[in-house]
């Protein structure tokens, strides 16, 4: 399926905090019921979101207007946290993904940054498939608070 999409970083002068927002949940949404504790998308706000887009960095995938992917970035001490994957389900498959992912690489290379990591949650299975042909290796497994028994997994990846 050949779709002409565009990656780029979230612009200075981005206004559709409610759209994006509503990437996510509709991105997230497979997850209820399925993932315990909830996700944490259900605490996002167009107002949160917009800080955390501040504070990380964010790009997004459009096709012409339209809003179908998007990828936070948390720099840390030796690596880039990715976060809040999202792609609109209209296009899964079509590789946007894929391109979001390559857009977090490249940026963490050019900062200097070897390592890209992410958790995805024990019960997500399909995405721990999805993250191992990417790339990622398991690194560890960690539990929420009050759970005593694993609820995530993280995943890291050697750039370079």
């Amino acid at each position: 399926m050949g779709v002409d999409v565009t990656v780029a970083r979230l612009p200075r002068d981005f206004d559709r905090w409610d759209e994006l927002l509503d990437l996510i949940m509709r991105s997230f949404a497979y997850m209820d019921g399925v993932i315990d504790p909830p996700s944490s998308a259900h605490r996002l706000t167009p107002a949160n979101l917009r800080d955390k887009a501040s504070d990380e960095v964010c790009f997004i995938a459009m096709m012409d207007r339209r809003l179908v992917g998007c990828i936070f970035l948390a720099e840390r001490a030796e690596l880039f946290y990715v976060g809040k994957l999202a792609v609109d389900d209209g296009v899964r498959g079509a590789g946007i993904g894929r391109a979001l992912m390559l857009a977090a690489e490249r940026h963490a290379i050019d900062q200097g940054k070897p390592v890209l990591e992410l958790q995805t949650r024990i019960e997500l299975a399909a995405n721990h498939a999805t993250f191992a042909k990417l790339g990622f290796v398991e690194s560890e497994r960690t539990a929420h608070e009050g759970f005593d028994r694993p609820t995530s997994i993280t995943f890291r990846k050697a750039l370079g």
